[in-house]
């Protein structure tokens, strides 16, 4: 675990999230959804439309391999706090909602070993993120009600956990 940042703040700062986009998280990983496909194929004998290579899965670091799992996420309410951050510096972890429900996602630059300031995004039903190898983000938020999320990451032998604190929170207040 990393140590608290050391800005100092008298209290929260606020922080807005804006809407899911393809370039607005291309700094932190992909949005997977059908835009964001590399190709479109019909397969099947036609029946089955193939949106192709969504995300860039890398997990192959130090033997790593990949994990399928389901998060079933408890539903957070406003305002939210941001005080950790975390990243997964052997792989990367990608959520796919089972649900047609929005969720929250927050990521952070890195700025020398620790995360910077929060950016926040509302993802809409059906859109899923990708998070690239060492991109800080804050765990898994839930909006409205309890979700499942398809989530693929690394398994294997190494230490794929970071978490840093910060000083001040950061606080959502609407979406």
């Amino acid at each position: 675990m990393i140590p608290p940042d050391d800005e100092r703040a008298a209290g929260p700062r606020l922080l807005v999230a804006e809407p899911l986009t393809l370039l607005g998280f291309e700094p932190f990983g992909q949005v997977i959804e059908p835009d964001n496909a590399d190709s479109i194929r019909l397969i099947n004998g036609g029946t089955t439309t193939r949106f192709h290579d969504l995300a860039k899965i890398d997990v192959a670091a130090e033997g790593g391999r990949p994990l399928v799992n389901i998060f079933r996420g408890k539903p957070f309410s406003l305002p939210l706090e941001i005080a950790m951050m975390e990243r997964h510096p052997l792989g990367s972890q990608a959520f796919v909602p089972l649900h047609d429900r929005p969720f929250l996602i927050v990521v952070a630059p890195d700025e020398g070993g620790r995360p910077g300031k929060p950016v926040a995004f509302v993802a809409r039903g059906g859109q899923g993120v990708n998070y690239g190898r060492n991109t800080w983000h804050h765990p898994l938020v839930s909006i409205d009600a309890m979700s499942d999320f398809l989530v693929i990451d690394r398994g294997g032998e190494g230490n794929n956990l970071e978490e840093a604190f910060y000083a001040a929170p950061f606080r959502i207040e609407a979406l």
